[in-house]
Parts: C-alpha cells; sequence; structure tokens
C-alpha cells in the first residue's frame, strides 16, 4: 500500500483548502452528480413521452448515493473510458433501468454539466466567504473608524487617515468582488442536452423531429438544477465560462494580495499584527520574531490565483471549431486548483481578520513623529492671518522642515520643527500655541464620517447574506 508520505501530495488539499470545497472538487461530487443528470434526463424525457417507466426512474433514483467504484474502475481500466465506464456501473445497478441510461447523451451531456453545477457551489461557497471577511473587516472598522493612524503614499508620511477607514478600503475592494461573483453565478449556464456537435441531432431522431420537444427537454432538465441551458454551443460549454470565472476569483486574489501586503507593512512597523498564539514560533534561529506568516502565505497563494487565470483563458482561445481535447488535461488542473487556492486564501483572511492585533500607542507614536510635518499648513495659514508674509513663511517652513528631517535621521534627535517655528518671532506664535494644533483628529478630514456612511451603506448586503459567523478557522 502507497504510503502518503512517498507520494506527492498537493499542498491544496493536504494543507491550505477547506473540507468543503475539497468535497466539491472530489469524485464522489462529480460522479453523483452525473448520477443526478442521467436521473434527470430520464425523468424529462419520461415526461415528454419516451418508453421510460417510472419503475426504471425508482430504480436509478434509489442508487443514486450507492456508487460502486470498483465496478466502474474495473471496467475503466478494460474501456479507457470514463462517462462509458460509470454507464456500465449504473446499469449493473439498475438491470431494469440501464437500457435508458444517457439516452440520446454525448459525454460532454454529465462531464460539461456537472462541471456547471459544482461551479455553481464552489463559487457561491467563495461568496459566503468573501462577504464573511467583509463582516469581521466591517467590526474591525466600526471600532476603529475615530482612530487616527499615519497615512502613506509613495509608502512616505503623508496625511493623517484612520485605522477604520483604511479598513474600509480592503472591505470596498472585496464588495467589487462579490459583485463580480453576483454577475458569474447569475450568467452560469448548463451545457444542456445539445449532443455531439451541438445540434441536438440524436434528440430530433428521439423525438421525431418535434423542435419544441427537445427544447422542453433541455429546459426541464436545466430546471431540475435551477438553472437555463446555453442557447448554443459545440459539444462542450464555452470555455469563456471557465475563463470569466476564473477571473472572478483572480479579483479576490487580488484584494486579498493588497490586504495581506498592506498587514504585513504594518506588521512591520509595529501598529498591526495578524494573530500569533502564545506557542508560535516565528524563526528557528530568532526566537523573538513574530513573521506575518499567514499574511506571507496568502500573498503566496493569491499570486497563484492570478496566474492560473490565466490558464483558462489560453484554453478558451485555444478551442477548435465545435471541440477539441486540448483543454481536458489543462482544466482538471486550472479550474479545481483555482477554486482550491481561493478557497485558502479565504480561510486566511477570516482567520486573521478575526484576531487582528491593534497597538494603539504605537500608532500614536508614529503620528506625532510625523505630526508637526503635517500641522505646518495650519501654522503657515494662521501666522499669514496674523499679518505674515505667505512666500517667506512657506521658504521658511521648507527650510525648518529640512532641518528638522535631518536632526531626526542624521543626529538621532527629535522633531524639533515646531521649536525652530516658535523660535523666529516672524511667525507671531508661541511654542504652546504651535503644539495646540497637534490634535491628531483635526488632520483625519472625513475619515469617520465616509467610513460610517460607507458601512450603513453595507448593511443591507451583510444583514442578509449568508456569512460564516461562528467559527475559527486553524490555520
Amino acid at each position: 500500500m502507497t504510503d502518503i508520505h512517498d507520494t506527492y501530495q498537493s499542498p491544496l488539499c493536504a494543507r491550505y483548502a477547506g473540507a468543503e470545497m475539497k468535497y466539491l472538487f472530489s469524485a464522489d461530487k462529480k460522479f453523483r452528480t452525473w448520477r443526478l443528470l442521467w436521473i434527470a434526463l430520464a425523468e424529462a424525457e419520461r415526461e415528454l413521452g419516451l418508453n421510460i417507466t417510472s419503475e426504471q426512474i425508482a430504480e436509478l433514483t434509489a442508487h443514486k448515493d450507492d456508487i460502486n467504484y470498483h465496478v466502474a474502475e474495473e471496467r475503466e481500466r478494460q474501456t479507457r473510458h470514463d462517462v462509458m465506464s460509470h454507464i456500465y456501473a449504473y446499469g449493473a445497478q439498475c438491470p431494469l433501468a440501464k437500457p435508458v441510461i444517457h439516452l440520446g447523451a454525448t459525454s460532454c451531456y454529465v462531464t460539461d454539466n456537472a462541471d456547471i453545477i459544482i461551479m455553481a457551489e464552489a463559487l457561491k461557497l467563495i461568496r459566503m466567504k468573501a462577504l464573511s471577511v467583509m463582516k469581521r473587516l466591517c467590526g474591525f472598522a466600526e471600532r476603529y473608524k475615530d482612530t487616527p493612524a499615519l497615512g502613506f503614499t509613495h509608502f512616505q508620511p503623508a496625511q493623517l487617515v484612520t485605522v477604520g477607514k483604511r479598513a474600509a478600503l480592503w472591505i470596498q475592494d472585496l464588495w467589487y468582488d462579490v459583485e463580480e461573483l453576483d454577475f458569474v453565478i447569475a450568467s452560469l449556464k448548463l451545457l444542456g442536452s445539445k449532443g455531439t456537435t451541438g445540434t441536438q441531432a440524436s434528440f430530433k431522431e428521439l423525438f421525431g423531429g418535434d423542435y419544441g420537444k427537445v427544447l422542453e427537454l433541455e429546459r426541464l432538465i436545466a430546471g431540475r438544477f435551477g438553472m437555463e441551458a446555453q442557447a448554443v454551443s459545440g459539444q462542450t460549454y464555452s470555455r469563456k465560462t471557465d475563463s470569466r470565472a476564473l477571473n472572478a476569483l483572480s479579483a479576490i486574489a487580488q484584494s486579498a494580495s493588497k490586504f495581506a501586503n498592506d498587514l504585513r507593512l504594518l506588521q512591520g512597523l509595529k501598529e498591526i499584527e495578524e494573530p500569533f498564539e502564545s506557542g508560535q514560533v516565528g524563526s528557528s534561529a530568532m526566537a523573538y520574531k513574530r513573521n506575518p506568516m499567514r499574511c506571507e502565505r496568502m500573498t503566496g497563494l493569491c499570486r497563484f490565483v492570478m496566474t492560473n487565470s490565466q490558464n483558462a483563458a489560453f484554453t478558451a482561445a485555444g478551442q477548435w471549431f465545435e471541440r477539441t481535447l486540448d483543454d481536458s488535461s489543462n482544466r482538471r488542473l486550472a479550474v479545481s486548483e483555482a477554486f482550491l487556492a481561493a478557497d485558502a486564501i479565504l480561510n486566511i483572511y477570516l482567520n486573521v481578520a478575526a484576531g487582528l492585533v491593534v497597538y494603539p500607542r504605537m500608532i500614536a507614536r508614529r503620528v506625532r513623529e510625523e505630526l508637526p510635518f503635517m500641522a505646518t499648513e495650519n501654522i503657515l495659514m494662521a501666522a499669514v492671518l496674523r499679518g505674515g508674509d505667505r512666500q517667506e513663511l512657506h521658504e521658511l517652513i521648507r527650510q525648518y522642515s529640512m532641518q528638522a528631517a535631518d536632526n531626526v535621521k542624521n543626529k538621532g534627535g527629535e522633531n524639533d520643527l515646531l521649536r525652530r517655528i516658535a523660535a523666529d518671532a516672524r511667525f507671531g506664535m508661541s511654542y504652546e500655541e504651535l503644539t495646540n494644533e497637534l490634535e491628531p483628529e483635526k488632520y483625519t478630514g472625513f475619515a469617520a464620517r465616509q467610513t460610517e456612511d460607507f458601512l450603513e451603506k453595507l448593511k443591507p448586503l451583510l444583514e442578509t447574506a449568508e456569512t460564516i459567523d461562528n467559527i475559527e478557522l486553524e490555520i
């Protein structure tokens, strides 16, 4: 017997993705869905007048879940055809219904329709987890909407923001992604029952050339899965569908990577950290380290999902006429692994969002260190109102700012900008008056109000959405 330790195991299954997503792309889920599709086909054909009995339907239904894998696997070793092998295995369990299993269909009837059904479920799971992350971040944004923090442009100190407002930016990206997911989910369509080249020729024969019945057959089958069928197709559903789905997953990865990179930088600044358990080890050599390993893992998986979306694009672009089989081997990897990796990303995101560690004193300290520079515009305006020359004072502030920066960077001193300004009579302001300008809340603009308004807009979506609220994921 093969030992799991001497055979390659995909990290997506062994380490990263959640159980529910792994099951969606399992063989069991696929083959159970095939059987549901065969039942739907037989039921619809019976409803439209073909000689299929209720006893045959009942027999198929009775064995929809107890798949005789050993029979199918032995048959596939002989036939080298997975669909025919599972038809044979199903027929072995259902001797009464055996003659009508897969009647009029081609292999893509089960393979492609099952892929769409599974993809729809997987996209809904991704949506639920994305909304769950948003919900957790909304709580964080609400809690810290008034907390001033140093803003950055070019990773250089800029005007103040608030911790909550920055979180609102992370949430907004995910909101865009959920809107994209909603569009893709709503536009998913089954292949339907189109036949070998998409012309429905076999079903035309079965129903004596009655086009209305052939269309109704497809409508009935798709309706059993709560979907519609594509209007036209070749042998397969359009591989543009895969591309659209993986692009939506890429969008999730882009947003998650932005968050993870921001948090890695904030952790380096000692302002906000990802969760770190009491017994967790950061480094084998440097025992004091608290590495942002969750966010680093997110970043790596995000990179994989973003680049993997190109596989679907190349596959969609590379199909010949009604179908070629060069898509199959690529799709087995690209589609399933994109979903497993996206699931893993959101699992980590959920864990991190639920356990963010904020250090208000470190945030306030960095604000204090940089605030004198940001206060200079207010100081300039106040000095001009007292009769000063705007152009002259602007140049003086520039010079004193450079000197204060030099005192910090080269001499290891404090930011003494305000003392330099107070010592210059041309400003006509005392040190005490200048320090009164250093209330951080004066420099956050409408950050808190913007955050409140934004969270209010999200309430209808998050209050009605199915989310994961009561579990803490082990990461």
